[in-house]
């Protein structure tokens, strides 16, 4: 065993309603190049309706545990408090690890001085490889930019994402009264410590796209909600600095319309125009929601 395999690590899982695409998931992670024995997996049922118990048959090394109370970052909270391991890699129940995932984690981890925490490449996929909708290919060259994240606002989300138990330990758990956003706060706290943020694509999980505007619409929701309430965490936050977010909102974004027409499996200039007209209504809700939350006219939404 090299000495890049000679840590333990802790796969922690929230799981929401997911049985089939956890299954997926658990098949992934039951054939890396990682040594069986040098790691464990935590799912946190989250309270979920449907049944998971086929889990406990289907997967006996499967640490199943519950957590009650609604909200993914207290379900991850509640995994890393049970974790074993030396290393903590966080992916989510929709998610395909590559099957030298955990492998190339832990290098990345351990090739880095003073590393904090690893994000790793979250390349989407299809529900119809040969006839994507128009939200999936929206979400393609939009949803999850970890290298921009990593650059540019220094944290990584959990749906890829390693770091040390020690690194946890020093910089604590997951701001759990958070309902989006937690990473993002999180990593920051992690920056703030003085650890390294890095980004690494080798080290890659395959994550569904939404497929319509009310799956991507609730996503907007969600993630409005989020950003106002780590906003309101920090003190320096201030009117002019909503403001300023507002007219982001509205903004046309140059890099996204720049993906759009670089995109291959975008065909011809009549669907990139549709793409572009999508990204605006994406900026116009994101507004809207903000705004009302605001103003307190809306709760927030966080499903």
């Amino acid at each position: 065993m090299s000495s890049s395999q000679s840590l333990s690590v802790s796969i922690i899982i929230p799981v929401f309603n997911d049985l089939e695409r956890l299954k997926l998931c658990l098949h992934a992670l039951e054939n890396q190049t990682y040594p069986q024995e040098q790691y464990e997996i935590i799912v946190v049922d989250n309270n979920s309706t449907e049944s998971l118990e086929s889990i406990k048959k289907d997967f006996p090394h499967v640490n199943l545990v519950q957590e009650l109370t609604p909200g993914s970052y207290i379900a991850r909270n509640n995994g890393i408090t049970l974790a074993k391991g030396d290393i903590l890699a966080f992916t989510d129940s929709d998610c395909i690890p590559h099957k030298d995932w955990l492998e190339q984690g832990v290098h990345a981890l351990l090739s880095t001085s003073n590393c904090g925490l690893v994000a790793g490449k979250i390349d989407l996929f299809f529900q119809d490889s040969n006839h994507p909708t128009l939200i999936e290919l929206y979400e393609k060259v939009t949803a999850f930019p970890q290298e921009k994240y990593v650059k540019e606002r220094q944290f990584g989300v959990t749906a890829n994402l390693f770091t040390y138990k020690t690194v946890m330990d020093t910089v604590g758990q997951f701001n759990d009264t958070l309902k989006s956003g937690g990473d993002r706060e999180w990593g920051r706290r992690v920056v703030h410590h003085g650890y390294q943020v890095i980004y690494v694509d080798t080290v890659c999980v395959n994550h569904p796209a939404r497929v319509t505007w009310k799956q991507l619409h609730s996503k907007i929701i969600r993630q409005t909600s989020g950003l106002l309430d780590i906003n309101n965490l920090s003190e320096s936050q201030t009117g002019l600095d909503n403001l300023i977010n507002w007219i982001a909102y509205l903004l046309p974004s140059p890099r996204i319309i720049k993906l759009i027409i670089k995109e291959k499996e975008i065909k011809g200039y009549p669907k990139k125009i549709q793409l572009i007209l999508i990204m605006f209504l994406v900026k116009v809700t994101r507004f809207y929601e903000s705004l009302l939350l605001f103003l307190k006219l809306k709760t927030k939404a966080y499903k």
